[in-house]
């Protein structure tokens, strides 16, 4: 069993600029001495989501136990919220929606 690497954010940046810029995926592990192409598809999503402060954080645990993530900025820390607080309002209308056809259904 292979240990893990830990890449440095500059690679894990770069690798998701090439992949945006079209290169293939085996150019850019190649180019780049990834290992996995799971790895540079996590990338991927996590830039196209906003999760920026990911790329900085260690392998393993990405914070502590009962803390939340390390914000760059008050900034980030408020979309961070946002996105948490949307997520809630969405999860509510479909409940509603749900109660709506249950009671139909009486």
């Amino acid at each position: 069993m292979r240990t893990r690497v830990s890449y440095p954010a500059e690679v894990k940046m770069k690798a998701v600029e090439m992949r945006l810029a079209g290169a293939p995926v085996k150019e850019v592990m190649e180019q780049l001495n990834i290992r996995n192409d799971t790895q540079l598809k996590t990338w991927l999503r996590w830039y196209k989501n906003g999760e920026f402060h990911r790329f900085e954080q260690p392998v393993g645990k990405q914070y502590s136990y009962r803390k939340g993530p390390e914000y760059r900025d008050e900034t980030a820390k408020l979309q961070a919220e946002i996105r948490y607080l949307k997520q809630q309002i969405e999860v509510l209308k479909k409940y509603k929606e749900l109660e709506r056809k249950w009671y139909r259904k009486k």
